[in-house]
């Protein structure tokens, strides 16, 4: 009965969203570039009075809006199953420039999360699809997908740590230190939300003031990926079971239809995975399949970039004080969220402007200062690539993504660190795919 009374409900509002949307495009979607009277009554609510919770510093005024709806310029980088949710909370929440980047195209099973996606879109860039649907969904907004060099605010929506170290590390190359002191014009606020099976977290970033990504490296779990030969011969956890559904049975299948997505709100839609999971693992002899284990993974992200969404409204706008700086979700077991300040460090290899100490013994190898650098918690490089400055030269020692170089800088593994030339005290430059800048480390020999 209850399942029946919330179907009912859910229809009645998708009718109304269909009324509203078939309103605006017979309006022409634009009445004075996009706009209708009350049109942005919900985020004035915020900005044209005073509250409990804003800012000590706010001054309620209708200037704030006006920044939000034709100045402030946001870049959201991927257009993925993070993307998607931001690229549609910012729309809605009057941000009318906004610039995606994501080199990846559309999959098939990206459909079943991924909702600015069809089944004609499948093999076509991200990040346009994604912009032509908000553009032609929301009137007004306009997302890009050129090339631009100045925003107010980053958003990432990514899957990958070394992405998000990437980017943390051009923001810091981009500031500017005037006799040691930071110019905090030249910030760029960075909001980061990330999810890793039913927990995730959404932080805050002010380059060169607050803890950056690599600050806090430790915090980053290891990433689960279930590899696609498991979820489809060898499943051995309930998640295989669902996975293998949603990835791989409902596009086979289509359920629903051609074209039609996985949509979490859809209780018949979860339904029907549930099922399908269930038979899946009694094949397997698995349990532990559950209806929320089935719905959880398309509904906390939402959570996720709900909150990001939130913070760039707040920062943006200067209505409140923004997260300081790290918020925890986790679903596991119920619902639970925590925050608290992720604290700077003083020796950061990215943020701290001064080389950190490579304490090794004169006779250490070469490779050992490698394995330091790729396995250290605080530094988890990829592909490092080791110069030093011998002889007033500069003499790369050791390049792994060149295969000419590395098979000619390969030697130099099996050599200690005096055989090499390097002295106390001396700088090692670092470049990684981790980072846009090259990282200085200072050799402290040990006895």
């Amino acid at each position: 009965m209850n399942l029946l009374l919330f179907s009912l409900f859910r229809e009645k509002k998708r009718r109304r969203v269909v009324e509203l949307t078939e309103k605006m495009v017979v309006d022409g979607g634009s009445r004075d570039g996009g706009e209708w009277d009350g049109r942005w009554n919900h985020i004035n609510t915020f900005l044209e009075r005073p509250g409990p919770f804003t800012h000590p510093d706010f001054e309620p005024s209708t200037e704030s809006l006006q920044f939000l709806l034709d100045t402030c310029k946001i870049l959201v980088i991927g257009a993925g199953g993070l993307g998607c949710e931001l690229l549609k909370d910012l729309a809605l929440s009057g941000f009318r420039h906004i610039h995606v980047v994501d080199m990846d195209t559309i999959d098939v099973s990206n459909l079943n999360r991924q909702f600015l996606f069809r089944l004609k879109d499948v093999g076509r860039p991200k990040a346009d699809i994604a912009a032509d649907f908000i553009n032609g969904r929301i009137p007004g907004c306009n997302v890009f997908c050129l090339p631009h060099t100045e925003f107010h605010i980053i958003v990432c929506g990514l899957d990958s740590i070394i992405a998000r170290r990437w980017m943390n590390g051009m923001l810091l190359s981009l500031l500017v230190y005037e006799d040691g002191v930071l110019d905090p014009s030249s910030i760029i606020p960075l909001i980061d939300g990330g999810t890793e099976g039913f927990k995730g977290n959404a932080r805050v970033i002010f380059p060169g003031m607050t803890a950056c990504i690599d600050c806090t490296l430790e915090l980053y779990p290891p990433q689960i990926n279930f590899p696609m030969c498991t979820i489809a011969s060898m499943p051995r956890l309930p998640e295989h079971c669902v996975e293998y559904v949603r990835m791989l049975l409902w596009p086979k299948e289509k359920p629903f239809g051609d074209g039609v997505g996985l949509d979490a709100d859809d209780p018949e839609h979860i339904q029907w995975v549930y099922q399908k999971s269930q038979e899946r693992a009694a094949e397997f002899s698995i349990t532990g399949v559950t209806y929320r284990l089935t719905q959880g993974e398309n509904t906390h992200s939402a959570i996720l970039n709900s909150a990001c969404a939130t913070e760039v409204f707040k920062i943006a706008s200067s209505a409140y004080i923004p997260l300081n700086n790290y918020m925890v979700f986790n679903d596991v077991d119920g619902l639970y969220t925590y925050t608290f300040e992720a604290e700077r460090k003083e020796n950061c290899s990215s943020c701290s402007q001064v080389p950190q100490d490579l304490h090794f013994s004169p006779s250490a190898k070469l490779q050992e200062v490698l394995d330091y650098l790729t396995e250290n918690a605080s530094l988890q490089m990829k592909s490092p690539a080791i110069t030093a400055t011998l002889e007033g030269k500069n003499k790369t020692l050791y390049l792994q993504t060149v295969a000419s170089i590395e098979q000619r800088t390969r030697p130099n593994l099996s050599k200690s660190l005096k055989e090499l030339g390097l002295l106390d005290g001396q700088e090692l430059a670092v470049a990684d795919v981790t980072t846009p800048q090259t990282l200085l480390f200072k050799l402290s020999f040990t006895s």
